[in-house]
Protein backbone atom coordinates (compact mmCIF):
# COMPACT_ATOMS: atom_id res chain seq x y z
CA UNK A 1 0.00 0.00 0.00
CA UNK A 2 2.78 2.40 0.89
CA UNK A 3 4.58 1.42 -2.29
CA UNK A 4 1.47 2.15 -4.38
CA UNK A 5 1.13 5.62 -2.80
CA UNK A 6 4.79 6.40 -3.56
CA UNK A 7 4.34 5.32 -7.19
CA UNK A 8 1.23 7.50 -7.48
CA UNK A 9 3.06 10.52 -5.98
CA UNK A 10 5.99 9.91 -8.29
CA UNK A 11 3.70 9.87 -11.33
CA UNK A 12 1.92 13.04 -10.15
CA UNK A 13 5.25 14.80 -9.54
CA UNK A 14 6.50 13.83 -13.03
CA UNK A 15 3.25 15.07 -14.58
CA UNK A 16 3.44 18.37 -12.67
CA UNK A 17 7.09 18.78 -13.59
CA UNK A 18 6.27 18.18 -17.26
CA UNK A 19 3.46 20.75 -17.15
CA UNK A 20 5.68 23.31 -15.45
CA UNK A 21 8.39 22.72 -18.04
CA UNK A 22 5.89 23.24 -20.85
CA UNK A 23 4.57 26.44 -19.24
CA UNK A 24 8.13 27.73 -18.79
CA UNK A 25 8.94 27.07 -22.46
CA UNK A 26 5.78 28.86 -23.59
CA UNK A 27 6.62 31.84 -21.35
CA UNK A 28 10.17 32.05 -22.69
CA UNK A 29 8.82 32.47 -26.22
CA UNK A 30 5.70 34.48 -25.40
CA UNK A 31 7.27 37.04 -23.03
CA UNK A 32 9.25 38.96 -25.70
CA UNK A 33 6.19 39.04 -27.95
CA UNK A 34 4.05 40.42 -25.16
CA UNK A 35 6.66 43.05 -24.26
CA UNK A 36 6.94 44.10 -27.94
CA UNK A 37 3.15 44.31 -28.23
CA UNK A 38 2.89 46.46 -25.11
CA UNK A 39 5.68 48.78 -26.29
CA UNK A 40 4.04 49.13 -29.70
CA UNK A 41 0.61 49.83 -28.20
CA UNK A 42 2.11 52.47 -25.91
CA UNK A 43 3.55 54.25 -28.97
CA UNK A 44 7.22 53.78 -28.01
CA UNK A 45 9.75 53.94 -30.83
CA UNK A 46 13.52 53.63 -30.59
CA UNK A 47 15.33 56.98 -30.45
CA UNK A 48 17.76 55.94 -33.15
CA UNK A 49 17.58 53.52 -36.02
CA UNK A 50 20.21 51.46 -37.74
CA UNK A 51 19.61 52.96 -41.17
CA UNK A 52 21.53 55.97 -42.46
CA UNK A 53 18.77 57.37 -44.64
CA UNK A 54 15.72 59.11 -43.22
CA UNK A 55 12.77 56.75 -43.10
CA UNK A 56 9.70 58.15 -44.83
CA UNK A 57 6.92 57.35 -42.36
CA UNK A 58 4.37 56.57 -43.63
CA UNK A 59 5.80 55.55 -47.01
CA UNK A 60 4.66 57.78 -49.88
CA UNK A 61 3.03 56.05 -52.83
CA UNK A 62 4.73 57.42 -55.93
CA UNK A 63 3.53 54.55 -58.10
CA UNK A 64 1.12 56.83 -59.95
CA UNK A 65 3.60 59.72 -60.29
CA UNK A 66 4.06 60.45 -63.99
CA UNK A 67 7.73 60.39 -64.97
CA UNK A 68 8.68 60.87 -68.60
CA UNK A 69 11.97 59.29 -69.58
CA UNK A 70 14.34 60.94 -72.06
CA UNK A 71 13.34 58.44 -74.75
CA UNK A 72 9.71 59.55 -74.41
CA UNK A 73 8.48 56.51 -72.49
CA UNK A 74 6.94 56.50 -69.03
CA UNK A 75 8.66 55.10 -65.94
CA UNK A 76 6.84 52.13 -64.43
CA UNK A 77 7.48 52.42 -60.69
CA UNK A 78 5.98 49.00 -59.93
CA UNK A 79 8.46 46.43 -61.08
CA UNK A 80 7.47 42.76 -61.40
CA UNK A 81 11.16 41.83 -61.59
CA UNK A 82 11.59 43.28 -58.09
CA UNK A 83 13.89 46.20 -58.93
CA UNK A 84 14.43 48.96 -56.41
CA UNK A 85 14.74 52.51 -57.74
CA UNK A 86 17.29 54.97 -56.42
CA UNK A 87 16.08 58.39 -57.54
CA UNK A 88 18.66 61.16 -57.94
CA UNK A 89 16.86 64.45 -57.37
CA UNK A 90 18.50 67.63 -58.64
CA UNK A 91 17.18 71.13 -58.25
CA UNK A 92 18.62 73.57 -60.70
CA UNK A 93 21.30 72.87 -63.25
CA UNK A 94 23.29 69.68 -62.71
CA UNK A 95 26.84 70.86 -63.41
CA UNK A 96 30.17 69.10 -62.94
CA UNK A 97 29.91 68.67 -59.13
CA UNK A 98 26.40 67.24 -59.44
CA UNK A 99 27.48 64.88 -62.21
CA UNK A 100 30.47 63.78 -60.11
CA UNK A 101 28.09 62.86 -57.26
CA UNK A 102 25.93 60.87 -59.69
CA UNK A 103 29.05 59.06 -60.92
CA UNK A 104 29.87 58.20 -57.29
CA UNK A 105 26.38 56.75 -56.85
CA UNK A 106 26.75 54.68 -60.03
CA UNK A 107 30.14 53.35 -58.87
CA UNK A 108 28.58 52.48 -55.51
CA UNK A 109 25.84 50.60 -57.38
CA UNK A 110 28.49 48.45 -59.03
CA UNK A 111 29.82 47.43 -55.60
CA UNK A 112 26.53 45.64 -54.97
CA UNK A 113 27.99 42.94 -57.27
CA UNK A 114 25.33 40.49 -58.46
CA UNK A 115 22.60 42.64 -56.89
CA UNK A 116 23.60 45.73 -58.88
CA UNK A 117 21.07 44.75 -61.54
CA UNK A 118 18.32 44.87 -58.91
CA UNK A 119 18.87 48.62 -58.41
CA UNK A 120 18.07 51.07 -61.16
CA UNK A 121 19.23 54.67 -60.84
CA UNK A 122 16.83 57.30 -62.18
CA UNK A 123 17.77 60.97 -62.51
CA UNK A 124 14.94 63.49 -62.14
CA UNK A 125 15.94 67.07 -62.70
CA UNK A 126 16.87 69.53 -65.43
CA UNK A 127 18.01 67.90 -68.65
CA UNK A 128 21.57 66.64 -68.69
CA UNK A 129 23.80 67.24 -71.73
CA UNK A 130 23.99 64.24 -74.10
CA UNK A 131 27.70 63.56 -73.37
CA UNK A 132 26.95 63.46 -69.63
CA UNK A 133 24.08 61.00 -70.16
CA UNK A 134 26.40 58.73 -72.16
CA UNK A 135 29.16 59.00 -69.55
CA UNK A 136 26.73 58.22 -66.72
CA UNK A 137 25.22 55.07 -68.23
CA UNK A 138 23.20 53.11 -66.94
CA UNK A 139 21.61 56.23 -65.44
CA UNK A 140 17.99 56.63 -66.58
CA UNK A 141 17.27 60.36 -67.02
CA UNK A 142 13.73 61.67 -66.89
CA UNK A 143 11.48 64.42 -65.61
CA UNK A 144 9.01 64.45 -62.73
CA UNK A 145 5.94 65.61 -64.67
CA UNK A 146 3.62 65.71 -61.66
CA UNK A 147 6.28 67.28 -59.39
CA UNK A 148 5.42 64.60 -56.82
CA UNK A 149 8.97 64.38 -55.50
CA UNK A 150 9.47 68.16 -55.19
CA UNK A 151 9.42 68.00 -51.38
CA UNK A 152 12.48 65.73 -51.45
CA UNK A 153 14.60 67.88 -53.76
CA UNK A 154 17.57 69.71 -52.22
CA UNK A 155 17.19 73.41 -51.47
CA UNK A 156 20.59 74.40 -52.79
CA UNK A 157 21.32 73.80 -56.44
CA UNK A 158 24.35 71.87 -57.54
CA UNK A 159 24.22 68.89 -55.20
CA UNK A 160 21.61 66.16 -55.69
CA UNK A 161 19.62 64.33 -53.03
CA UNK A 162 18.55 60.69 -53.18
CA UNK A 163 15.30 58.83 -52.59
CA UNK A 164 14.81 55.05 -52.46
CA UNK A 165 11.60 53.63 -53.94
CA UNK A 166 10.69 49.98 -53.40
CA UNK A 167 9.46 47.72 -56.22
CA UNK A 168 5.82 48.47 -55.31
CA UNK A 169 6.26 52.20 -55.94
CA UNK A 170 6.54 53.28 -52.29
CA UNK A 171 9.09 55.92 -51.31
CA UNK A 172 10.86 54.37 -48.30
CA UNK A 173 14.08 56.30 -47.57
CA UNK A 174 15.50 59.67 -48.45
CA UNK A 175 19.04 60.98 -48.28
CA UNK A 176 19.90 64.68 -48.08
CA UNK A 177 22.31 66.41 -50.47
CA UNK A 178 25.22 65.82 -48.07
CA UNK A 179 24.81 62.02 -48.27
CA UNK A 180 27.77 59.70 -47.73
CA UNK A 181 27.90 57.18 -50.58
CA UNK A 182 29.41 54.43 -48.39
CA UNK A 183 26.61 54.75 -45.84
CA UNK A 184 23.96 54.82 -48.58
CA UNK A 185 25.46 51.54 -49.78
CA UNK A 186 25.08 50.06 -46.28
CA UNK A 187 21.36 50.84 -46.41
CA UNK A 188 21.02 49.42 -49.92
CA UNK A 189 22.74 46.16 -49.00
CA UNK A 190 20.02 45.58 -46.42
CA UNK A 191 17.15 45.88 -48.91
CA UNK A 192 18.49 45.01 -52.35
CA UNK A 193 19.19 41.31 -52.14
Amino acid sequence: MVLAEQDTRSIVNKTNRSRLTLIAIVLVFAAPLLVALLLNLSGWRPATTRNYGVLVDPPVDVGAAPVTLDGGGKLDWSDPQWHWTLVVLADGECGAPCQARIADVLRMRLTLNRNAERLRVVYLGPALPAPAVQALAPLVPGSDDGNVLAAYRPDAGGTPALALVNPNGLLMLRFGPDFDVARVRQDLVKVVH
